[in-house]
């Protein structure tokens, strides 16, 4: 398999997507419009849609509904990097190499650029709900799965903890809880949402969800280590913003090379869940060994 060729293949299907999504934007002020734009067309890895789009293709080869919850979670993830780096956030001057979205239109606007991509993220759910009963059932599961991983039982609830903790030396079941909300939500959820879209079988859910969940705790996993061994030109941001921010984190916790084994158990664990689907989880497995090699 060639893997990077279909991830991006899929990545520039996405890309289109959202241009078009955007293009349907009317009547909105310029600056704000091109505040959303900058973050959003910023050369982000698009993950969480493509794990849709490949929970889907686990099931079913082609699905017209599941490209307008691709976009909706990737507005969703885009808005809520633009307000983690505001100042009453993490702070951050870059963001994939350029300077944040607040550095560029100010404050204010990054927070109406974050807010409107929110609400067009919902816009476009809504507006492309199917009306065929079959599909429409599908596809409401997977709206509100969406909605409740971005929400404060999910993202938003994850963001929070992570703030709340700043500072100190809570447990490693805090610190889980953190990783498993803030980060981990959205990509299961999206894995989740895009199989909905053709199956409501339970039991081959499940896989899905714990393949979701090992690689989203493995994804934040890397994150921290990055932030420790990275460096700005492979981050796109600077390094050593947990530390700066007195972040709880597994290397923090538990040193570097633990927080490696770590991450390589989950992704095995990954792996081996997903390998139910056969053939067709390929890819899945492909992207989940990824994780472990990203730079950024």
């Amino acid at each position: 398999m060639d893997f990077l060729y279909q991830y991006n293949h899929k990545k520039e299907l996405v890309n289109k997507a959202l241009e078009e999504e955007l293009g349907k934007v009317t009547g909105s002020h310029g600056k704000l419009i091109d505040s959303v734009k900058y973050s959003l067309f910023a050369g982000g890895k698009r993950l969480r849609p493509i794990l849709l789009l490949s929970a889907n293709e686990l099931v079913e080869d082609d699905n017209e509904d599941k490209m307008h919850l691709a976009c909706a979670v990737e507005m969703i993830h885009t808005y809520s990097l633009i307000h983690d780096d505001l100042p009453a956030m993490d702070n951050d001057d870059y963001r994939r190499g350029v300077l944040t979205n607040h550095m560029v239109f100010g404050e204010a606007m990054a927070i109406l650029a974050g807010d409107a991509l929110l609400n067009l993220a919902y816009e476009t759910m809504i507006n492309n709900i199917p009306v065929e009963q079959d599909r429409m059932r599908g596809y409401l599961k997977a709206v509100s799965v969406i909605a409740r991983a971005s929400g404060m039982s999910g993202m938003i609830g994850g963001q929070a903890a992570d703030i709340d903790n700043e500072g100190t030396d809570r447990t490693e079941d805090m610190l889980t809880y953190i990783h498993q909300h803030k980060t981990e939500a959205l990509i299961t959820a999206s894995l989740n949402a895009g199989f909905l879209l053709s199956s409501q079988n339970s039991e081959l859910l499940e896989p899905v969800i714990a393949y979701g969940k090992a690689i989203g705790l493995a994804f934040q996993i890397t994150d921290d280590i990055l932030d420790v061994t990275g460096d700005f030109p492979a981050l796109g941001k600077k390094p050593g913003s947990d530390t700066k921010n007195s972040k709880l984190t597994y290397p923090g916790r538990f040193g570097l090379e633990a927080s490696r084994k770590m991450a390589k158990n989950l992704i095995d664990e990954a792996v081996m869940h997903i390998s139910v689907f056969g053939d067709r989880s390929e890819f899945l497995k492909c992207l989940a060994y990824s994780i472990l090699e990203r730079t950024q």
